[in-house]
Order: C-alpha cells, then sequence, then structure tokens
C-alpha cells in the first residue's frame, strides 16, 4: 500500500497525517483557530521525522478540496501542489463532506441517514446526505436551518449529525430522530479514502486542481423537501 501524506485544512483546524496501509504513522492537529499557514509546514516536517521516513518516500499527497474556508483551502492547496511538485507525486483530492461521513458511517443501519456539516456562518452550513452504505443521496449544499429543516426526513430511522456545523444544528432542530456526533474535520478521515483513490489511479491534475469553495452568495431559506 502507498506511503500517503493527508492535508485537511477545510476549517479552522488543521491537521496533518502520514498514513500507509490504513495505519497512522504520525498525525498532528491544532485546534488553534485559523493558524494553517504558521502550522503546516511544521506539521509536515514532525509527521515526517516521528514516521523516521524522509518526504522522498511520500508516494501521493491528499488534500481536503472542501467545501470550507477559502483562505484555509487554499493554504491546504497550495502546499500540497508544492510538495507534489516537488517530489513528482499524484496529487488526490477527498471531499471534506465524504471524509467526514466515514467518521461516523459504522453507527448508521438500514433505514439511516448520515448528514456531515461545515459550518458556514449564522445559521448556515453545508451539508450532504448519506445512506447507511455511504451512497450519497443528495450532493453538497448550502443551506440555512430552522426548526423545520429535516421535518421531511422524520420518517427515518436515525439521522445521524457530525461535524462542526452539528452543534448549531442541535440548538435548532426538534425532531427525535436526530443523533448528533461530536466529530470534526480531521485527516484521519481521510486516510481509507485516499488509499482508494491511490489504487483506482484517481489523482488531480496539479497545474489546474482548484478547491471547492462552494460560494453560495444568495442562499435562501430552505421550504421545500431537502432531499428533493
Amino acid at each position: 500500500m502507498p506511503l500517503i501524506l493527508n492535508i485537511e485544512t477545510s476549517t479552522d483546524i488543521c491537521s496533518v497525517c502520514l498514513a500507509k496501509d490504513n495505519k497512522i504513522l504520525a498525525i498532528r492537529e491544532t485546534e488553534r483557530s485559523y493558524s494553517h499557514s504558521e502550522v503546516i509546514a511544521v506539521f509536515i516536517e514532525e509527521c515526517v521525522k516521528e514516521a523516521k521516513i524522509s518526504m522522498t518516500d511520500i508516494e501521493a499527497v491528499s488534500i481536503s478540496r472542501g467545501p470550507g474556508s477559502y483562505t484555509a483551502l487554499r493554504i491546504g492547496a497550495s502546499t500540497a501542489k508544492g510538495i507534489c511538485f516537488a517530489l513528482s507525486i499524484p496529487l488526490i483530492a477527498i471531499d471534506t463532506l465524504d471524509a467526514l461521513r466515514t467518521s461516523v458511517q459504522d453507527n448508521a443501519e438500514q433505514n439511516d441517514l448520515v448528514i456531515p456539516m461545515i459550518d458556514a456562518r449564522r445559521k448556515e452550513v453545508y451539508l450532504s446526505i448519506y445512506d447507511h452504505r455511504g451512497k450519497v443521496v443528495k450532493e453538497v449544499e448550502p443551506i440555512i436551518l430552522d426548526e423545520n429543516t429535516f421535518k421531511s426526513l422524520s420518517s427515518y430511522r436515525k439521522l445521524l449529525f457530525c461535524g462542526d456545523g452539528a452543534p448549531k444544528a442541535k440548538d435548532i432542530l426538534t425532531i427525535e430522530n436526530s443523533w448528533f456526533f461530536d466529530v470534526e474535520c480531521s485527516s484521519t478521515y481521510m486516510v481509507k479514502l485516499s488509499e482508494e483513490k491511490f489504487l483506482a489511479k484517481q489523482f488531480e491534475d496539479i497545474a489546474y486542481y482548484e478547491p471547492f469553495y462552494y460560494k453560495g452568495p444568495n442562499i435562501t431559506v430552505q421550504k421545500k423537501n431537502i432531499l428533493r
């Protein structure tokens, strides 16, 4: 299996890990808000030293592609692209919400939905919806939360919310089948997905790769069925 450097900078957390064969060899994370530019290079260097490897041993770099913070995503992308150019290794992009989904997927059973969320601002979040097998039910979308946002999903057995937008939803939602997990973005949730993409040779064009910012300037309150 490949040795992959995973970089997560979608939110205010900066997270870096080295992994091989679904095992994390070294990891560094900070919860100090938006310190990515200060710590990312240091974290990579520390992970390399802890894993007792050299930079030239790295076979690919995996980057969390968003949605998320514009500045933070650009810092992560520029760092990843620079390493890939220098080492002539492939770049892998992982959907941030898909990585978050994997953090709670094992808790999902038939007739459950997994709903990873990233905090946007005020009552807004970016979210995707997945079924109990991890299949996309609804692609990423920005919405404004209110007490009726997920009323149309009340027939499902459980709604499993995770991500830094989940606490916001917990304060607003009133449906009884909601379960909330204290899980935020981390490079650890990228490991399995990045190895799968490496083996499938699903690589990005390093020269033209851009993060998925998902700017939603005209967001309105969700009124229709969330699964429309």
